[in-house]
């Protein structure tokens, strides 16, 4: 247990909406949150149905009276309570992310979302403005941003070991829908993402795409300033987009590449990044995620594992394992959830602390930006700019 958490005396609590029994995500979260024992799960929300969100409610052991029938109960009830939720966790279709998380923000709790933020730029600047103006707190589930060597990629960045980057490179590659799954029988969730109108802009950034720009950004400590994107489907006929590519340029003139496709046949979740400086590079892969190469120019390639002694403090303590036993996406979520709750004790008790680098709004913001470039940009058949956050006044 932290020393923070020790002196705060008790969990965080914590509310969700969505992931209800049987749920992959659903477990993912709720596993993530518990781990560290830093937050309780009080209360939630999990279906559209009233009844068969309380009878979800109570088959996850949750309490009856705190299992709800609709989101505005869940906020107008918890707000009474004396030991009501301290935090949202959204974990539902795409067009609802926005409405529950302005509603939570307004009501007073923080908000940890899953992606996308929001249906668009606007909306998650309205988000921003108002977890900044009501000063909540708000994260954005990339976990992968959150995995050890992920961390340390950025941390040898911030640096200099690689010296000024130059280049970035990122793919994000599944094969899920590199059949026409719109034909025939399919899983109900194929109904809300294969309706733009619910699943957003373009399907596979919301998806998966938005995954690999933020980790791009993230392990880069840069904005993207400008795109020239190839925004589409790769199965024939398809209406909704699986595939993006693009070019890229950063804050600063790095160039970049960018590939996301959930219609690659074969691949299974295949993240791959690559950042050149004027001294070295590095190359983190999702398959071999314990493990970073570092090469730098004229000296023989390295390769640093998770829990080698010599890492940074920060990055030992993103781990929990000793090197060679495998962790992987649950603890990366869970280092979102316990390092949210870190701060939140913190700021609750009044005392100093180092903030932690887990996604927040303004990168949630940052790649509606994105996206909404890219669907610029092919429309165009030219480079467009990504349009730079708003400064707000806390």
């Amino acid at each position: 247990m932290s020393t923070i958490r020790a002196r705060f005396k008790r969990p965080l609590r914590l509310a969700v909406v969505g992931g209800g029994p049987g749920s992959w995500i659903g477990e993912m979260h709720r596993g993530a949150a518990r781990l560290d024992g830093n937050w309780v799960i009080v209360a939630g929300v999990f279906s559209g149905d009233p009844q068969r969100s309380r009878d979800a409610g109570i088959a996850l052991g949750l309490d009856a009276a705190r299992s709800y029938g609709d989101v505005a109960e869940l906020l107008a009830r918890e707000r009474e309570r004396d030991d009501g939720a301290d935090a949202l966790a959204i974990m539902t279709p795409n067009d609802t992310h926005y409405p529950y998380a302005a509603a939570a923000l307004d009501a007073g709790f923080d908000v940890i979302g899953d992606k996308p933020v929001t249906h668009d730029f606007a909306q998650a600047c309205d988000l921003l403005d108002k977890a900044t103006r009501g000063r909540r707190l708000f994260a954005i589930t990339h976990g992968y941003s959150a995995y050890p060597m992920v961390r340390h990629a950025r941390h040898l960045v911030r640096e200099g070991v690689l010296g000024d980057i130059r280049l970035v490179q990122v793919e994000y590659l599944q094969g899920g829908m590199a059949t026409r799954v719109e034909d025939g029988p399919r899983a109900p969730r194929y109904d809300w993402l294969l309706d733009p109108q619910r699943s957003g802009l373009a399907l596979v950034m919301g998806a998966i795409g938005c995954h690999a720009q933020h980790l791009a950004c993230f392990t880069a400590d840069r904005h993207i300033r400008r795109v020239s994107a190839d925004v589409g489907a790769l199965v024939p006929g398809r209406t909704v987009t699986d595939h993006v590519s693009a070019l890229l340029e950063f804050d600063g003139g790095a160039r970049g590449t960018f590939t996301a496709t959930q219609a690659a046949a074969g691949a299974e979740n295949d993240i791959r990044l690559r950042l050149f400086g004027a001294k070295g590079s590095l190359e983190w892969s999702h398959r071999q995620a314990s493990y970073l190469q570092l090469a730098i120019q004229g000296e023989a390639t390295r390769l640093i594992g998770r829990g080698d002694a010599f890492l940074p403090p920060e990055v030992l303590a993103a781990g929990r394992t000793p090197r060679g036993h495998p962790e992987g996406l649950r603890e990366a979520f869970a280092n979102i959830y316990s390092e949210l709750a870190q701060e939140r004790m913190a700021l609750t008790l009044g005392e100093a602390f180092t903030p932690s680098p887990y996604p927040r709004i303004a990168d949630g913001a940052h790649t509606m930006a994105v996206i909404e470039a890219c669907i610029a940009s092919h429309a165009s058949g030219r480079w467009a700019d990504v349009a730079p956050l708003p400064v707000i006044a806390a």
